[in-house]
């Protein structure tokens, strides 16, 4: 017979940021509701947890503690030989039908459950009401482990809550911001609880291992979505006639055509990340970030931008399409390929099969060139996604507040100076050679949707792991 699952009631005073801390561990944005209003949560909720190759665990979240102090009060005046039995007397009082309706709700489900968290909002000071909601946990008789909220805030008072807990018997505590969680927070979470309930050790540590495993799978689907859509784009082109490269009017509607389906997949890049850490592009916790507004994809080339992108990333540091000279700031991110001299003096050469070089001779041969995106752009958006995908590793899913994702510029993420940072460079020599680019350049079928064949598969590999080292390699080995 199959054990029961685990059973965790979370709980705590109003507004402490129970529900945030569940959407987090479960990745779900449909727990509760969410909110800077005290008191969104009226009722137990339960929601399971189920990973692959881990027992479930039933978490449940609970209304806040209101009125802990009078509750407190009456649990006391109970008849009964241990606290637990006086808790249990007090729930059946006609009270806990009435002004205490709230907390007892909390309390019943807390006697249902194998344990508890005890969510902490560290910026509220200790008060009397804290110690009463520490005192009822303990009379319940349940293990309870507190989880101290909001530590990156400036305003946490995190250790006068641990002096406070410990002196309350409450040693084991874990640190966890619901909002912004520390990486492999979730799996010391139950190895934490672990130490809690012995008898229990071993499914809640096979939890633990799944957590981690899935974060790190999470994360190298990240960076192979990332350098897919990077792939995708650089082997995006369109053809330009004579007759449009010479009407002014006609080749700017090309342009600007081209641009916009560049933008598309920049905009479909960021969407895939989102979705693959669990958030929507609607979400309110996602709210002014810069992936999500419509000037964020159009600011790719931006010509003041990308130009500094060239200057700090150097010349040298990459190749455009082919054997590209460089930014042309007049197509604004956009290359018609390689110039004049440049084909004439490769000729024959070139026209005999140099791969991609020998198709923009014949191209020039018959007054026609081909529109790609700029390196440049592409490594603009490299370090939008790369940052994208580092900040929602750290989002948790009941955060309220605007994310702003470090995309490696000194400025804020809306300002259009670039610094010359090293995550840049490096990025720009991931991009760049046999393993970055270049391959997707000579292979317009790679800009399709659809199956990946073998090569682009191990296309899409190769630029991942080039990417994930350049963003996460130390300052001084990037530069």
């Amino acid at each position: 017979m199959a054990e029961a699952p685990l059973t965790v009631a979370v709980v705590g005073h109003t507004n402490a940021g129970k529900t945030s801390l569940l959407r987090t561990l479960t990745r779900r944005r449909d727990v509760g509701e969410v909110s800077d209003r005290p008191g969104t949560t009226r009722h137990a909720e339960a929601v399971v947890l189920a990973l692959p190759g881990a027992p479930p665990v039933r978490l449940v979240d609970t209304p806040g503690l209101e009125d802990p102090v009078g509750l407190l009060a009456l649990v006391r005046a109970q008849p009964g030989r241990t606290p637990a039995e006086r808790l249990r007397a007090a729930l059946s009082r006609p009270e806990a039908q009435a002004e205490f309706e709230q907390e007892a709700k909390v309390l019943r489900a807390l006697l249902a459950a194998d344990a508890a968290f005890y969510v902490v909002d560290t910026r509220e000071p200790v008060l009397p009401k804290h110690h009463a909601e520490v005192a009822l946990l303990h009379d319940s008789g349940r293990p309870v482990m507190p989880v101290l909220n909001q530590l990156r805030d400036p305003s946490s008072r995190w250790s006068a809550w641990r002096t406070t807990l410990a002196e309350h018997g409450l040693h084991v505590q874990a640190q966890f911001d619901a909002v912004a969680p520390f990486m492999g927070a979730e799996a010391r979470l139950y190895r934490d609880l672990a130490t809690l309930l012995s008898d229990r050790r071993e499914p809640l540590e096979a939890l633990a291992d799944a957590l981690a495993e899935a974060a790190v799978q999470r994360q190298a689907a990240g960076w192979r979505l990332i350098a897919h859509h990077l792939l995708g784009l650089a082997a995006l082109r369109e053809t330009l006639s004579r007759e449009e490269l010479a009407d002014a009017a006609r080749r700017a509607d090309r342009l600007a055509a081209f641009r916009d389906r560049v933008a598309t997949g920049a905009r479909e890049a960021a969407w895939q990340l989102l979705q693959l850490h669990g958030f929507e592009p609607g979400d309110a916790e996602l709210a002014g970030l810069p992936a999500l507004q419509g000037d964020w994809e159009a600011d790719l080339f931006n010509p003041d931008l990308l130009q500094q992108v060239v200057r700090h990333l150097g010349a040298g540091a990459l190749v455009g399409a082919a054997l590209g000279l460089g930014l042309d700031i007049a197509l604004h991110g956009l290359t018609l390929g390689v110039g004049t001299s440049i084909g004439a003096a490769l000729g024959g050469a070139a026209a005999q099969g140099l791969g991609p070089l020998g198709r923009l001779v014949a191209l020039r041969a018959t007054g026609r060139q081909d529109v790609q995106a700029e390196d440049a752009v592409l490594v603009l958006l490299a370090a939008r996604l790369a940052a994208l995908q580092e900040a929602l590793a750290e989002r948790g899913h009941g955060a309220v507040q605007p994310l702003r994702p470090d995309t490696g510029q000194d400025a804020g993420p809306g300002d259009a100076a670039v610094a010359g940072s090293t995550r840049w460079r490096a990025l720009a020599r991931a991009l760049s050679g046999a393993d970055g680019l270049a391959p997707a350049r000579a292979r317009p079928a790679w800009a399709e949707p659809g199956p990946a064949d073998a090569r682009r598969q191990r296309a899409d590999e190769a630029l991942a792991g080039r990417l994930r080292a350049a963003w996460q390699a130390p300052p001084d080995s990037a530069g």
